[in-house]
């Protein structure tokens, strides 16, 4: 039986998980989960026909783009890859021009890229759902496959002890920190003093936690692993901050995530967890990404079937 694709997200837009409630998030979370299903099942849908999404890249891509390519495609839609060699998006034409444009062709608009602001205006001026793919703020589709993922090995979100261990004022720490905010998960950023997530981030997620029950700790203490359910890390060198790879380096090695911290854990059933891609030996070791405890295939898996469920929901 096909998923059922739930009717009242339509028309809206995901530009991070901040407007949306803990039981619409599980909704999105759970229309994943069913679309993996039919999938394995073999079931072919085809409930994109006559729609059509531009995708918007001014950043590489591997996971992003193809999750949002294939899962449009298979549903029988559409999607035209556009990036900063294509469209004159903040150049010559602003955002707010293009937005109005690609409002009047397409169906949706993804975009993944630098600034926050750009996705908020292609939102605000294309009349039509804006999915944000990444920007310097925020990864909201990524962390809805991190916590599909959590759900899968643990069966529960609510009371879980997620760890993310490195530059804690990245995109995705900021995105982990508000989602397990909301879905009541007890999320540790392990990271130098000096790569704390901004305090904006941490006062928007501070009445989301009250609520859940959930518990956001930020400290330097490697002690703050023990008990951890899952760790997570990221690369320590970001796109755009190349030229400071040699002090990041310096300033992150501590915070390496190795078989000495998955023991620190002191959990049998930890996980470790990356967004990918991962720089083996520099923010994870070989040992670690490529162990059993690994689930980083599985989490880059459903990065498809978490964005083909917000596609549906805000677009079919």
């Amino acid at each position: 039986m096909a998923a059922k694709i739930p009717t009242q997200f339509k028309g809206r837009s995901l530009l991070n998980w901040i407007d949306y409630e803990p039981e619409e998030i599980q909704q999105f979370l759970d229309l994943a989960i069913a679309l993996k299903e039919e999938k394995k099942r073999g079931e072919i849908n085809q409930r994109f026909i006559g729609k059509t999404i531009a995708l918007i890249f001014e950043k590489r891509s591997t996971r992003t783009r193809c999750s949002f390519e294939t899962g449009f495609g298979e549903e029988g839609g559409h999607p035209v890859f556009l990036s900063t060699q294509d469209i004159q998006l903040g150049g010559k034409e602003s955002v707010e021009d293009t937005a109005r444009v690609l409002g009047r062709m397409f169906s949706a608009i993804e975009f993944r890229g630098f600034k926050q602001e750009h996705v908020e205006k292609l939102a605000e001026y294309s009349g039509i759902p804006v999915i944000n793919g990444l920007t310097d703020d925020f990864h909201p589709t990524q962390a809805l496959a991190d916590i599909m993922t959590l759900q899968e090995n643990f069966g529960h979100l609510k009371g879980l002890h997620l760890v993310f261990a490195g530059d804690g004022r990245n995109n995705v720490a900021r995105s982990l920190m508000l989602i397990s905010a909301k879905m009541g998960i007890n999320f540790t950023i392990f990271s130098p003093k000096e790569l704390y997530p901004d305090t904006k981030i941490q006062e928007i997620c501070k009445p989301f936690a009250e609520k859940s029950g959930a518990k956001i700790t930020i400290c330097d203490d490697i002690s703050l692993v023990k008990g951890a359910d899952a760790i997570y890390t990221d690369v320590w060198v970001s796109m755009g901050e190349e030229s400071l790879k040699e002090s990041r380096c310096a300033l992150l090695a501590p915070f390496q995530v190795n078989e000495e911290m998955i023991q620190k854990a002191g959990n049998k059933d930890c996980i470790f967890l990356h967004c990918l891609p991962a720089v083996k030996g520099e923010e994870v070791t070989a040992d670690v990404i490529e162990g059993n405890r690994s689930k980083v295939w599985d989490q880059a898996e459903n990065r498809k079937y978490t964005i083909k469920a917000i596609m549906l929901a805000l677009i079919a």
